[in-house]
């Protein structure tokens, strides 16, 4: 019969999930199973060395952030997808002695299990196609019916009061005060019609969209906002509104979740393509954790209009410099 830690090294060794054990000072103290999937290095290329040392500048910080996590007595649970596999991390603390001193890891395949999360995300993405397309006839309805009838109804009264100016001038009076809160109202249905289809995009530009984008993020927002938009562009209109799209989900993250004091747009051409870039400052998050990221609907949405517009998305994200949502136009 084995001793218990020969026991307890075998189960390790043979385990079909990879463990780990990493130090303070982010050094990989102990491995267990086949890193290559989730590191990028094996087994025998990590032992013993930092993150620094071992793994490139991006993938280090994100895994000395989580392993600081953990050594501060958080539980850190992950996923992330490598090539067409995908695995659940689990970042934990170890306590010797009843004091934390090392950080333990541990990774699984569950790429069976995600065929029914795709399901799931498959079901989500057509309840927004439902969604988009009833969106879309609303606003057209209070455009084309409620916002021109307003209208006819405005140049009634415009002929009303001139009837009247100089016969009844306090009726005349009266009218004037109708029209005025009939503009209003006219301005409320033309802004609700724009939130719920932003249209502006085809008829005026992606710069224009975005700078009502802007005055409404000023009503709630009491932060600096920036916007750098190229005046060059000429940008097809389904990549523009997949843009504004993806700008409008990303700023409303930012605003909600990050706690940010700066938000900045920009759009710009480069040698690839044209790239949009929104930019917070506040509480980041690691994009591959199911617990405390932000992957929501809010990161769905900017998917689906990604994906629809054939743009290449990507998110980067930490705890100390905030978040930057980019999405680019790739030319062929």
């Amino acid at each position: 019969m084995p001793d218990a830690g020969c026991l307890s090294e075998a189960f390790l060794e043979q385990n079909p999930e990879c463990h780990w054990i990493v130090s303070a000072g982010g050094v990989f103290h102990r491995i267990y199973g086949d890193t290559g999937p989730i590191f990028g290095r094996p087994a025998a290329e990590l032992t013993g060395r930092p993150f620094a040392d071992t793994l490139d500048p991006e993938l280090a910080n994100a895994w000395q952030g989580r392993c600081a996590r953990a050594l501060g007595g958080e539980t850190v649970m992950l996923r992330e997808r490598r090539g067409a596999s995908t695995f659940y991390i689990t970042v934990f603390p170890i306590r010797v002695e009843g004091r934390i001193r090392y950080a333990g890891g541990m990774a699984r395949e569950a790429t069976p299990w995600s065929t029914a999360e795709q399901e799931l995300r498959n079901t989500v993405l057509a309840a927004l196609k439902a969604q988009e397309f009833e969106r879309a006839m609303v606003s057209k309805f209070l455009h084309d019916s409620v916002g021109q009838n307003l209208t006819a109804l405005g140049l009634q009264l415009d002929l009303i009061r001139m009837d009247l100016e100089i016969v009844h001038p306090q009726t005349c009076a009266r009218v004037s005060e109708i029209q005025q809160v009939l503009e209003s109202m006219m301005e409320d249905v033309r802004e609700y019609s724009y939130e719920l289809h932003p249209s502006t995009v085809e008829r005026a530009g992606l710069r224009s969209a975005l700078d009502r984008l802007l005055v409404r993020i000023r009503k709630r927002f009491a932060g600096q906002l920036r916007m750098n938009v190229d005046p060059s562009l000429k940008l097809d209109p389904q990549i523009g509104s997949a843009m504004f799209q993806i700008a409008q989900e990303a700023a409303e993250n930012a605003l909600k979740h990050s706690g940010c004091s700066v938000i900045e747009i920009a759009v710009k051409s480069s040698r690839t393509g044209t790239v949009l870039e929104v930019r917070d400052n506040g509480r980041g998050f690691d994009p591959a954790d199911i617990v405390g990221g932000s992957r929501g609907l809010g990161l769905l949405g900017m998917e689906h209009y990604a994906a629809q517009a054939g743009l290449d998305l990507s998110i980067t994200s930490n705890r100390e410099t905030g978040t930057t949502v980019r999405a680019a136009a790739i030319e062929n």
